[in-house]
């Protein structure tokens, strides 16, 4: 049972009901798309939402990457357009203003994409689907290139939303989208990144199946650092034969084969091993508590109150957390209560020990928190298994 993981609470909202909802992870036998129950709407998550991509140094630097590759692949100018769904904050699409290159952001979120419309994106704060594919159609929005980072796996209605996809795209455009790799999350027990704002969870093979269902394929494949790995897959029209498959994409494919990825019970085996992940991480805090340690959390993250939910993490174990956002400095994580403040408040404390929620973030935050080998401070990792740096 788990609260929403982005409902972040303010002081006068710790007496009152809070809703908890199953976290039970599905897959389907037929395209082996690994999927939670739709318990809310896409609305009631994504309306107003707490999540900034701007606050981490190291994804701005992979947004910049990015924009600077497909600029150069897809040769891509003034006359160009690019769509980016569920743009955020503009943290991506900013690089390509720079380069004076057309583009649109859809983002659902209003809180966020008017941070966008301030640092001067074009932003249309709408849910992507059908319906406003056909509408931006009906308004010659045609893209040369349409791309979505961490965003397929948060639509409840996958059918409805890449449907729109082609809609959208020209003739001869590129879509790239950006997803964690289903396959690296049971490989190194990333259960984490489970929570209910993630309706679905990739393999290459159900990818491919979702992306063939509308008239698109995929045709390139990258393995990525970010989210503790993730594929940013290219898919063109189906009708578009001028780029064929790539190697790296045929050589994934046998990868997850051989890895037997088109079996359901290979998946069956991910339950005993985020339990023992649990017990892990519960072995090292208790046996820090006991023996009179501080210890405290970095970052606030959605990732983080699954971790801390299905643990029973409370403050009982963690002091308080601090976070760069300032939407969350001041609130409660949801379900635990556990206290949100500004980084600095790790300096006044001076703890023994930092619980790194935001672990596939953390080379860039032990960067951030060098400052606390002054005291000796270390720090613990809690994917895939509980270690100490």
């Amino acid at each position: 049972m788990s609260p929403l993981c982005e409902s972040y609470l303010t002081a006068d909202l710790l007496d009152a009901r809070e809703s908890f909802y199953p976290l039970k992870v599905w897959i389907c036998h037929r395209c082996l798309l690994v999927q939670i129950n739709d318990y809310v709407s896409a609305e009631d998550i994504f309306t107003e939402y707490a999540y900034y991509s701007s606050f981490s140094t190291s994804w701005l630097q992979h947004a910049s990457d990015y924009v600077d590759a497909m600029t150069d692949r897809l040769g891509l100018n003034e006359e160009s357009f690019v769509v980016e769904l569920a743009s955020n904050d503009g943290y991506l699409l900013q690089y390509f203003v720079e380069r004076h290159i057309p583009c649109l952001g859809i983002e659902p979120s209003v809180n966020v994409s008017q941070a966008a419309v301030a640092k001067g994106v074009p932003t249309d704060t709408s849910f992507f689907g059908r319906v406003k594919a056909e509408q931006m159609a009906s308004a010659g929005q045609l893209a040369d290139l349409v791309l979505g980072n961490n965003v397929l796996a948060q639509v409840p209605d996958l059918n409805d939303f890449v449907a729109g996809i082609p809609r959208i795209l020209k003739p001869s455009g590129t879509v790239t989208i950006e997803f964690p790799h289903a396959v690296r999350m049971i490989e190194e027990n990333q259960f984490d990144t489970i929570y209910h704002e993630h309706f679905c969870y990739f393999s290459l093979a159900s990818a491919e199946a979702i992306f063939a269902h509308h008239g698109m394929t995929i045709f390139d494949v990258e393995e990525l650092w970010t989210h503790g790995g993730s594929l940013r897959i290219y898919a063109r029209h189906t009708a578009d034969e001028s780029r064929p498959l790539t190697q790296r994409l045929l050589d994934l494919r046998q990868r997850e084969i051989d890895g037997g990825y088109r079996d359901v019970a290979t998946y069956a085996q991910f339950e005993e091993q985020v339990r023992e992940t649990k017990r892990a991480l519960l072995e090292t805090l208790s046996d820090l508590k006991r023996r009179g340690k501080t210890v405290v959390g970095y970052g606030a993250p959605g990732k983080g109150n699954t971790l801390l939910n299905y643990c029973g993490i409370r403050t009982d174990f963690i002091d308080f957390t601090v976070d760069r956002n300032p939407y969350k400095q001041g609130r409660y994580l949801p379900g635990t209560h556990i206290p949100i403040h500004a980084p600095e408040r790790i300096d006044e404390v001076k703890p023994d020990y930092v619980l790194i929620l935001p672990w596939n973030f953390k080379t860039e935050i032990l960067e951030q928190l060098a400052y606390a080998r002054e005291w000796g401070a270390h720090f613990i990792v809690p994917i895939p298994t509980a270690s100490i740096v």
